[in-house]
């Protein structure tokens, strides 16, 4: 059987500080006012993505992977990850801030939660002016004065504020303190994991008046408590290329700024590629069908996909591999 490019039904999540970005920036058929995050391509449990176009259409993406692991996958990613879909990707909307937060690293994880850490990557899409995110201290801390700041309520003292607009990118190792702020929409991509240790969420209750919930012993194993500079990823932009963005062992992301027809030869790339669209629209044609795609989707072209070609005259990519 081929796989052609794959489309997928929009997973919307209603969040306390979303808002109604995804809909009127990205298109999505969101139906509350606090939608925060669309899930683009999911198998976490209950969360599972469903193919949207083409005769494959309505068929889950846990479906399409038993039944055809490496032709989806690529042989290389099976071994390594058997058959779970290795990467969650995500649009998320910030109308209000997040809760200040972490992620496991991969043995604590499996340990505790029997679950993959979570290293994940942002790329911005739109900032309102002034908007921020968080990320890591702004100094070395000490496991004991961060427990205290705490106590004290003056956490946000001891944490480093980001300035961010359009374009700008950072990768979030596990372990680094971190929230999107207010005025944020960014792209996603991430470890398949859902586990989140949420820290501080600025005493907000939720719309049934309670405190969310907090994981303030489970995060002091977890957190990296150094000052590290090395969440901002530099990256070339040029036009018609593929520009590294990231490439940390568990996916590798490049950006594409196409003002024409684009192809690649993925006969030796044994892995699938998820080809994001932050701005404009294409269309992604392989031997065994086509897709088109617009600002705030997302395509799945299976490992088994000998050659992709892009014919657009302006858009921007992000494309996902393993």
């Amino acid at each position: 059987m081929n796989i052609h490019p794959l489309k997928f039904k929009p997973i919307l999540k209603e969040r306390l500080w979303g808002g109604e970005k995804l809909h009127t920036v990205l298109g999505k058929p969101i139906t509350s006012d606090i939608t925060g995050e669309s899930w683009e391509l999911s198998t976490v449990s209950g969360d599972i993505s469903e193919v949207s176009n083409g005769e494959l259409a309505n068929t889950s993406l846990k479906t399409l992977i038993d039944k055809h692991p490496e032709k989806l996958l690529g042989k290389s990613v099976v071994e390594r990850f058997g058959k779970e879909f290795p990467i969650l990707i995500k649009f998320i909307d910030a109308k209000q801030d997040l809760s200040i937060q972490l992620h496991p690293n991969d043995k604590l994880a499996k340990q505790r939660h029997d679950s993959f850490g979570k290293t994940e990557m942002w790329y911005v899409m739109d900032a309102n002016p002034g908007a921020e995110l968080i990320v890591g201290f702004n100094k070395d801390v000490t496991r004991s004065e961060y427990a205290k700041s705490l106590e004290d309520n003056t956490l946000l003292d001891l944490l480093n504020f980001e300035p961010v607009k359009e374009g700008d990118t950072f990768f979030i190792n596990t372990g680094k303190i971190h929230a999107i702020g207010a005025g944020v929409l960014l792209a996603e991509i991430q470890q398949t994991s859902d586990v989140t240790y949420r820290v501080f969420d600025f005493n907000r209750k939720d719309k049934e008046g309670n405190l969310r919930e907090l994981h303030t012993d489970l995060a002091l194993d977890a957190i990296d408590y150094q000052k590290k500079d090395d969440f901002k990823v530099s990256y070339e932009d040029k036009k018609d290329a593929t520009n590294t963005m990231v490439d940390c062992p568990y996916f590798k992301t490049n950006f594409l700024r196409l003002e024409s027809n684009f192809r690649q030869d993925t006969v030796l790339r044994d892995s699938f590629a998820i080809f994001m669209c932050v701005d404009g629209t294409g269309k992604i044609q392989t031997e065994s069908g086509e897709a088109i795609i617009s600002k705030g989707e997302t395509v799945l072209v299976p490992a088994s996909s000998n050659s992709i070609t892009i014919k657009t005259t302006s858009a921007k990519f992000l494309e996902v591999t393993i």
